[in-house]
């Protein structure tokens, strides 16, 4: 039999994993009697684990949501889990750095030192990329996150419009992120139309609006949706522009400096690229920098991309 504070710890996690636990069967998952299970339940309310008693033919248990924050027990997976979570939220641009440090910290310190051995090899360094903006406020996370969660119609201003400006008014739908940076996904009720908003520029207004019913998004899917906004293709998750090459380059080489590219071999060094841009001179550009041959299979608007390249590149060779 293991000892009672693995014990517990078994229990806890049990509990944690599914909503209801027949005595019985946790009693033969924990290789314990019955009896020693309900001294367990009493061991771990006493410590402030709100766990419910379920009726039934076979009787059971529940962990409910409790007002106050217990202790906490993890095993070894869990508290490097949490470890390494709360040091890579330090990258998230959420607002939260500070506080997920401090938290770090303190769970850091009550770790046995095999642990924090394990977590100090960790270490993230977070490098802004060039021209990033201003993190979103972890208030205003919270907030844009709880009026989803309610399905409730949001006040607030953006900038940079006027502070005197009328609040915008939009069903929030999702809260997610993209290249470092926060957005919210909403029904824009005065442009009647879908809007994508940086969190980092939403100034919320009190009182929120009324409770709604929400839309059904294009496509039905947030990530394909976002995409196709962000690669300047609406309600697809695919660019605009998308064109077929042979280069004469190893398939090998190609691929390693393209992500979401077919790229099929044809001979030892020659192969087959399909692309996507945002434009069609962005992707005649985009496919230019492998400095190798090219033969266009189509669109003809490719083509043309090419053609106008050329003579502005040749303008700014002679100039």
């Amino acid at each position: 039999m293991p000892k009672t504070s693995a014990r517990l710890l078994a229990l806890l996690s049990l509990l944690q994993a599914r909503r209801d636990w027949p005595g019985a069967l946790l009693a033969e998952r924990l290789q314990v009697s019955p009896r020693t299970v309900r001294r367990d339940i009493d061991r771990l309310r006493e410590l402030g684990y709100p766990i419910a008693a379920v009726k039934g033919p076979d009787g059971g248990y529940r962990l409910q949501a409790g007002t106050e924050l217990p202790p906490l027990l993890f095993d070894d997976e869990q508290a490097v889990a949490l470890a390494v979570a709360l040091r890579l939220a330090t990258t998230t641009g959420a607002g939260i750095e500070e506080a997920a440090a401090r938290a770090l910290t303190t769970v850091r310190q009550v770790m046995p030192a095999r642990l924090r051995r394990r977590i100090d090899t960790l270490h993230v360094t977070a490098v802004e990329p060039p021209g990033a903006g201003p993190q979103a406020d972890s208030g205003v996370l919270m907030t844009l996150g709880a009026a989803v969660h309610a399905r409730q119609v949001l006040r607030f201003g953006y900038a940079p419009e006027e502070e005197q400006a009328p609040p915008r008014r939009a069903e929030p739908h999702h809260l997610l992120t993209w290249g470092g940076r926060w957005y919210l996904v909403a029904w824009d009720l005065d442009r009647a139309d879908w809007r994508i908003f940086r969190a980092d520029r939403i100034t919320p207004r009190t009182p929120a609006g009324p409770r709604f019913t929400p839309r059904e998004l294009p496509g039905g899917d947030v990530a394909a949706y976002v995409t196709g906004v962000f690669r300047g293709s609406r309600g697809s998750a695919d660019w605009p522009c998308r064109g077929e090459v042979i280069l004469d380059l190893p398939a090998a080489t190609v691929s390693a400096y393209t992500r979401d590219a077919v790229v099929e071999p044809l001979t030892p060094g020659r192969c087959r690229l399909v692309l996507g841009s945002w434009s069609w001179t962005g992707l005649a550009a985009a496919i230019g920098r492998f400095d190798a041959a090219i033969e266009v299979v189509g669109p003809a608007e490719l083509k043309d991309a090419f053609a106008r390249l050329a003579c502005r590149y040749a303008d700014a060779a002679t100039a």
